[in-house]
């Protein structure tokens, strides 16, 4: 492959630098302010009942903007991943040996999940530990298998309960039943969540202690909340940062003017989506502020990088297509997982949602229509 034909990847017949900079300006602007918009409507609508995040709207409104979160993966990062990863530009052994796109999407799915999981773990125990602290208790004992009254502790699935028991709670969490036994017994105040906590004594029959502070729904939900808004901020933030470096280093009004609208939509709801998960993670309000910021000023900074590199930056040489190519494909990874999962799969299983026919209807068609709008905007980005 000539050198030469890899040197340019943009039509001289529409370059213009100076018109490109000022729709470069102007994008900075529209994207900036789309992106503080939508980040900030569930963070002050949280406040409004209209707009809370427990109401119908925010959810059928949070269905719509992960519907674009997910096209954004699977329709514009994953695509340009793969366009980059086997251009003529590099050299066909490995790159168009092997499907790396992919690939990479895949092992950066995987590895959020992992992060995911690790990171509401920790961020549970941390919070039972502190809960411990501040009621005056001691570590949790530990499991030594049995169920006399002299053990200090054990659990069993809600259906290997022992008969005769009394002042026991039952329920589910999340689709989830177990039983506490003696956990955290004679503590201070009723815990209220969906587990059985029994006390047994020597003839094997559980006696009404429920004072327990067993982790409860309500913070295991948040501890998920915590997480799912990070790593979510850790995708978008990533391949933000690549879209607005790619429109920055472009001298082609033509390829820049159909971006401006096509990126402030795609940050609004994404900003939406960002937000939502925050409100619901009920951070604290200098948290709130800077996960914000950082959001809605990645694009327009990514934009700024990109106009001060535009000079000498070659979009198509080997090292820019591998370096974009594999980023592309790791927020695709990353965002795929994030939509289906932690936004998509976390409402859409819920028992609100099964038990309400017409929210049903209405969040899986806004689902549908954001998912359909955002590759629609494929055609001129």
């Amino acid at each position: 492959m000539p050198n030469s034909t890899c040197k340019q990847t943009e039509s001289d017949l529409c370059r213009d630098d100076s018109a490109a900079l000022t729709l470069k300006l102007v994008a900075i602007s529209s994207i900036l302010v789309a992106g503080t918009m939508g980040i900030a409507i569930p963070l002050f609508g949280r406040k409004r009942s209209f707009l809370a995040t427990n109401g119908n709207l925010f959810i059928a409104a949070k269905a719509f903007a992960a519907g674009v979160v997910l096209a954004t993966g699977f329709v514009h990062m994953l695509p340009d991943g793969s366009d980059n990863l086997t251009n003529v530009c590099l050299p066909e052994n490995p790159w168009s040996k092997f499907p790396f796109s992919g690939f990479f999407a895949m092992m950066a799915a995987l590895l959020t999940f992992l992060l995911d999981f690790v990171g509401t773990q920790l961020y549970e125990r941390k919070a039972e530990k502190m809960k411990r602290k501040k009621g005056g208790l001691t570590d949790e004992p530990e499991l030594d298998g049995t169920l006399d009254s002299r053990s200090a502790a054990a659990i069993l699935p809600a259906d290997r309960m022992p008969g005769g028991h009394h002042g026991v709670h039952s329920g589910s969490c999340g689709g989830r039943e177990e039983s506490i036994v003696g956990m955290y017994a004679h503590g201070h105040g009723h815990d209220t969540s969906d587990r059985h906590v029994v006390d047994l004594s020597d003839d094997g029959h559980g006696h009404g202690h429920e004072h327990s502070h067993g982790y409860s729904c309500s913070e295991d939900s948040n501890a998920r909340h915590v997480v799912i808004s990070q790593v979510l901020e850790l995708g978008i933030v990533s391949h933000s940062v690549l879209i607005g470096l790619s429109l920055g280093v472009s001298h082609s009004p033509c390829t820049i003017r159909p971006l401006v609208a096509a990126l402030s939509f795609h940050q609004f709801f994404e900003g939406f989506a960002l937000g939502g998960c925050i409100a619901q993670a009920q951070f604290k309000n200098l948290h709130t502020i800077i996960m914000a910021c950082f959001f809605a000023l990645t694009t327009p900074g990514g934009i700024a990088v990109g106009i001060a590199l535009a000079s000498f930056y070659n979009k198509a040489s080997p090292r820019a297509l591998i370096v974009e190519g594999t980023l592309d494909s790791i927020s695709a990874g990353i965002l795929v997982y994030m939509s289906l999962v932690d936004l998509i799969a976390a409402d859409f299983m819920s028992k609100r949602m099964r038990s309400d026919t017409k929210l049903q209807v209405v969040s899986y068609f806004a689902l549908f229509l954001g998912a359909s709008l955002m590759s629609l905007l494929a055609i001129w980005s």
